[in-house]
């Protein structure tokens, strides 16, 4: 429910109440539909605050929402809506004569918030059907600075629509180079077929805030729950869609931890399109449950780098015994779809169109929230190519962009890839094998071969335009992490949350805890939000490893980063 504060009308007598009197007086913070929907129409509500409705004023404020100052008085007591106006038209032109005004609407909004998260806040916060999102929010629309735009290698021009024609589905590529339109409208057979696994819970981690000792609240968005285990099909869907909409045969993709590949396979397979999967080669061997699963929902599954493609084979040559990476399966992907007739190119991470699919995270996540009054101080989540936050962190950072409220971000790496805690800010190729399109991103140079980390999903030498763009604004932070040290983090957080996460999601469990024990430290009650990507039950090898202490973590040396670093293009 919007936040709502209702006070006698006496409190504010030489304010809003100065042409004429009523039983209460409303301050309301939300959106002007929200009131209309939630507040106006609904006699009960009105009641309950032991007012008759016509005796009621509200005074509403949509600056956060909308970037602009609107007042709206309702009651039949003429004069006090004037009355009500003036006093509001005063405070906006800065020569109202009640000087505690604004003092009083700073106070009125904490109380408010301290009441409605009286109740007891369930474990888990389900949102109905009818609450889901229908559009998905496009950040890119608020940033001032926009990400820099994909470049022709042959050229360094932009790229065209056109150019993009014969990798990408047509919707998919307005979509991507589409940095304006701040909504997109969700296809209704989309949207049926998130109602099979969405609203996803908003968790409230009671147990671990306990177990930690600490003042902190804690929650996490938890969309490990399907069959892919992870936030992945959000997109897949999407690009399935579309795909089939456009009378495609199929579709080609890379997945380092495989549930890019499984979120496809499904989707593929829901819409009767044919869809081949070149997998990071040390996830192919370490997770062979994953692979089989893909199988199942009839995709073909090829480690990469392979033999079958000139790429591969120019990968494997130039690197004797490599795993691979996600740059390099991006290559042969690629290269599949452009030489396959009725086929595109569609990618889990990185590109624009797949962090506006998930935006769903982010927009439920705020929905839910908003229902008990929730602001979170610090947003949290773990970053290989950069969906899953940048879904995350969507509708937050669109807020702080506008200059409505702030939050801390971060950015969670591994160390062992750390594209943006110690790569550079400068257009790279976002393959391995330089076929595709430039991105001016945070890089590690598309030549970099991470080791074989166990967190397949974060192995990528870049990161997205959009992220890079808003870290190297300095709206967000980044840290990394070594392989262990998440491992400790998954095992302690499964037995006290009962879930068993993905290596992946670990990297935002431990930025999570490290930053609920410092609340524990200085006794600060800073609300914590992170994204639980994903589950862990396709990485029990790498959880064996962890117990039995095999596990160790490759760090690369500055000399390694430069000499990956020296092969970036040169471009003006």
């Amino acid at each position: 429910m919007p936040g709502i504060c209702w006070y006698p009308a006496k409190r504010t007598a030489c304010t809003v109440n100065q042409g004429g009197t009523a039983d209460r007086v409303v301050l309301y913070f939300g959106t002007y539909s929200s009131l209309t929907e939630n507040i106006l129409l609904s006699g009960a509500f009105f009641l309950c605050a032991g007012a008759r409705k016509e005796n009621i004023h509200v005074y509403m404020d949509t600056t956060r929402f909308c970037g602009r100052r609107s007042m709206t008085c309702y009651g039949q007591n003429d004069g006090a809506r004037k009355g009500a106006r003036r006093v509001w038209k005063r405070e906006r032109t800065g020569k109202s004569d009640t000087a505690h005004f604004k003092t009083e609407v700073i106070i009125m909004e904490t109380t408010m918030q301290t009441a409605m998260t009286t109740e007891k806040i369930p474990y888990k916060i389900y949102l109905d059907e009818n609450e889901m999102p229908k559009a998905w929010y496009n950040l890119r629309a608020d940033m001032k600075q926009k990400p820099a735009p994909l470049l022709n290698p042959a050229t360094h021009r932009p790229v065209q629509a056109e150019e993009l024609a014969g990798v990408f589905c047509e919707e998919l590529t307005a979509q991507e180079l589409d940095h304006d339109t701040a909504f997109f409208e969700i296809p209704e057979e989309i949207r049926n077929f998130y109602k099979m696994y969405r609203p996803s819970p908003l968790v409230r981690a009671y147990c671990l805030e306990e177990k930690l000792d600490t003042p902190a609240k804690i929650y996490y968005k938890f969309e490990g729950n399907n069959t892919s285990g992870s936030h992945k099909l959000n997109s897949a869907i999407a690009q399935a869609y579309y795909a089939k909409k456009q009378g495609l045969k199929g579709v080609t993709t890379e997945t380092g931890a495989g549930q890019w590949g499984t979120a496809l396979s499904m989707a593929c397979s829901y819409f009767g399109l044919d869809c081949k999967v070149y997998m990071v080669k040390c996830s192919y061997e370490q997770k062979p449950f994953r692979r089989e699963v893909m199988r199942t929902y009839g995709a073909s599954v090829t480690p990469s780098p392979s033999m079958e493609t000139r790429v591969g084979r120019k990968i494997n040559a130039e690197y004797p015994g490599t795993t691979g990476s996600l740059g390099c399966a991006i290559s042969e992907a690629v290269e599949k779809a452009v030489s396959s007739e009725g086929y595109r190119y569609v990618l889990g991470s990185v590109l624009n169109q797949v962090f506006l699919h998930q935006s769903v995270i982010g927009l439920e996540t705020k929905a839910a929230l908003d229902k008990y009054g929730v602001k979170p101080d610090i947003i949290i989540g773990c970053a290989g190519g950069g969906s899953n936050l940048g879904g995350l962190i969507a509708p937050f950072m669109g807020e702080k962009l506008r200059g409505e409220r702030d939050y801390r971000i971060i950015a969670v790496e591994p160390a062992s890839c750390p594209s943006l805690t110690r790569g550079v800010y400068a257009y790279d190729f976002c393959d391995t094998g330089m076929v595709c399109p430039l991105a001016k991103m945070y890089t590690l140079g598309s030549g970099f071969m991470p080791s074989a980390d166990h967190a397949g999903g974060l192995r990528f030498h870049g990161m997205s335009s959009v992220l890079s763009q808003l870290y190297d604004d300095g709206l967000m932070e980044a840290v990394s992490v070594q392989q262990a040290d998440v491992f400790q983090a998954a095992e302690d957080f499964a037995r006290v949350e009962g879930i068993l996460p993905a290596p992946e999601s670990a990297h935002a469990i431990l930025a999570a805890v490290s930053e609920a024990k410092k609340c524990r430290e200085t006794g600060e009650e800073k609300t914590i939000l992170f994204g639980l990507t994903g589950t862990g039950y396709f990485d029990l090898a790498a959880y064996g490893k962890f117990h039995s202490g095999e596990m160790h973590s490759v760090i690369p040396t500055d000399e390694d980063i430069a000499r990956s670093l020296a092969q970036l293009p040169k471009v003006q």
